[in-house]
């Protein structure tokens, strides 16, 4: 059972890629703003509708513990396995981060460690982290990287 949802989760993303693909090409989207802002909320949707739905029910560790935690699975996980991947299909991935790449990582990382190190959480944060994702966006969206 496992094997099948994990070749129909495969078949979904490759329609996925190729549907996002065609849209960015249309509307003229650079590849970097589709896979730092549109595949992460796309590809995580289901993570982020769990964050949400356990946020309203007041259990916010929970919902932080979600969204840190999927970040955290792809910074340490996927991201090095998918460079190891690489070189077994031929096409070698690395890791080379653009300068912006990287202060948009150490922004966030510095942002969510002021949020989580109280152990507190109000809207004000909230906002504060919807402010930080709306400026980074913006940011990969006008400037070529």
């Amino acid at each position: 059972m496992l094997l099948t949802a994990t070749v129909l989760v495969a078949l979904m993303s490759e329609f996925l890629v190729g549907a996002v693909e065609e849209a960015s090409k249309a509307l003229g989207l650079t590849e970097v703003f589709v896979g730092v802002i549109l595949v992460a909320i796309i590809g995580n949707a289901a993570e982020h509708s769990t964050a949400v739905l356990v946020a309203m029910k007041n259990k916010m560790d929970l919902a932080l513990n979600i969204a840190i935690g999927s970040s955290m699975q792809i910074a340490l996980f996927v991201a090095p396995v998918l460079v190891f991947a690489s070189y077994a299909f031929g096409k070698p991935m690395d890791l080379l981060f653009t300068p912006l790449e990287v202060v948009a990582i150490v922004v966030s990382v510095g942002v969510v460690s002021l949020i989580a190190q109280d152990g507190e959480s109000n809207w004000m944060e909230g906002v504060l982290l919807l402010a930080v994702y709306t400026i980074l966006g913006l940011t990969f969206y006008i400037l070529p990287v």
